[in-house]
């Protein structure tokens, strides 16, 4: 989809518009949003970030999902000037060097991209508010980041809650490196029996929405915070106990410098096993590399390699695969 088919569908007389969900455990699977929640989702966001009329929006993220569409809705809303370019890995390379960018949202690989090159690299750092959503930021990443001159924020949210519903301040003042996300205003937050995270955000979303993310919540700083610990959809139950996926990512991601990825399948002995699809070509060193660095009922039963590690439709880690 491109913007101007996008703008015929904001203008029309439909109080909705077709979205498509990020697919993160399956296939995308297409919703109504309502267009009066997405433009109070426009307004959260710009006065989260103190965005005014005239300011400038780099939209450079696909027509088809929530994000794109959102920076569109955005500008519209809050009277921003957009500033489009085709949807692509390496975005700074469609950037003039004196273009002022006050507001861009980005995936993580966008803006890892960036920094591979000196030039796209003085073009991200000039940006005003940089916020990236639709994934994990790597712990190196994060790192590189904190030393930018302006705000680079992390979102939380879903298609579901017409983008984020959150924020992380990754640099400068009242950043925090302990992956503590903020509620917006007006966004109730609690847990439910298996500690997954609740969303009561009626101006966005007109059902309290029940994420599958695990999550601990935390009201001892006079306000509210969470933090994300996994999916209870990554949850392996191996031999009766419980294991985190993306927790056993974490802790082998400083050792393994090849992409990988923890991934489970079903197993006669155990219930369900953990395996890991690497990029790496010696099996044998990755598993070392287990055996040292993991618990021993964290280890993957199995190392496969892979030419390249699945990913879903928008970039995120393909494990369903069993």
């Amino acid at each position: 989809m491109t913007i101007a088919e996008f703008l015929a569908q904001w203008r029309d007389d439909q109080p909705t518009v077709p979205v498509f969900t990020s697919g993160s455990t399956g296939k995308p699977k297409l919703m109504m949003a309502e267009k009066a929640r997405m433009e109070a989702s426009a307004r959260m966001t710009c006065q989260a970030l103190g965005l005014h009329p005239g300011n400038k929006a780099l939209v450079c993220l696909p027509m088809d999902y929530i994000a794109g569409k959102m920076m569109v809705v955005r500008s519209l809303v809050c009277q921003l000037q957009m500033v489009s370019i085709e949807p692509q890995g390496h975005p700074m390379t469609a950037i003039a060097d004196d273009e002022v960018i006050d507001f861009a949202a980005m995936v993580p690989m966008q803006v890892f991209n960036s920094l591979s090159n000196e030039t796209e690299l003085r073009r991200l750092k000039a940006i005003k508010n940089i916020l990236i959503g639709g994934g994990a930021i790597d712990k190196e990443l994060e790192l590189q980041l904190r030393q930018f001159p302006h705000a680079v924020w992390s979102s939380y949210g879903m298609t579901e809650t017409l983008s984020h519903i959150a924020l992380r301040k990754i640099n400068g003042d009242n950043a925090d490196d302990n992956l503590w996300y903020r509620p917006l205003p007006g966004v109730g937050i609690t847990l439910d029996a298996n500690d997954c995270l609740v969303i009561d955000a009626p101006a966005v979303c007109p059902t309290v929405l029940h994420t599958h993310d695990i999550a601990v919540v935390d009201r001892s700083q006079g306000y509210v915070r969470f933090k994300i610990v996994g999916r209870i959809d990554n949850v392996v139950c191996s031999g009766g106990v419980k294991i985190q996926i993306e927790e056993v990512e974490q802790a082998l991601a400083p050792h393994l410098s090849a992409p990988f990825i923890m991934a489970k399948r079903p197993s006669k002995k155990y219930g369900e096993e953990m395996v890991m699809l690497t990029e790496a070509a010696d099996a044998t060193r990755i598993m070392s590399v287990c055996h040292d660095v993991l618990p021993k009922y964290w280890q993957p039963k199995e190392i496969i390699q892979v030419d390249q590690i699945p990913m879903t439709e928008t970039g995120k880690p393909k494990r369903n695969l069993f």
